[in-house]
């Protein structure tokens, strides 16, 4: 069974609304989150089957966001994917040591998104 319930954490309204067009437009159930604690809340009470995360965001960013997701026993099955503008191949490294299965760099291109959810299913 693929991916159907996607979570988009953002706190942009234009990148929530850009993503969340892509991904309904292609058939999933997409839910979205302005910040990571927002995002946490809505994880247990909803589990998504993929989250795509930004990272810079008031608050806890995405990086931590991300680390509380996989540390966390009940959450830790749910794959993440970084959607941030942070480019460097440091930021890619360390997304992806705090448990994140991807890292897209704004803008998004909607082909490669769907490529790596379909990668995941």
């Amino acid at each position: 069974m693929g991916i159907q319930k996607i979570l988009v954490v953002d706190d942009s309204p234009t990148e929530r609304y850009f993503l969340t067009d892509i991904l309904i437009k292609n058939g999933f159930s997409v839910s979205t989150a302005e910040n990571g604690e927002e995002a946490l809340t809505k994880i247990k009470a909803d589990k998504p089957q993929l989250i795509l995360m930004d990272v810079v965001m008031p608050g806890q960013n995405g990086f931590q966001i991300t680390r509380a997701i996989a540390r966390d026993p009940e959450t830790q099955d749910i794959p993440v994917i970084i959607c941030t503008s942070k480019n460097q191949e440091t930021d890619r490294i360390w997304g992806l040591r705090q448990g994140a299965r991807d890292y897209l760099v704004k803008p998004i291109d909607p082909q490669e998104l769907l490529a790596k959810i379909s990668a995941l299913a």
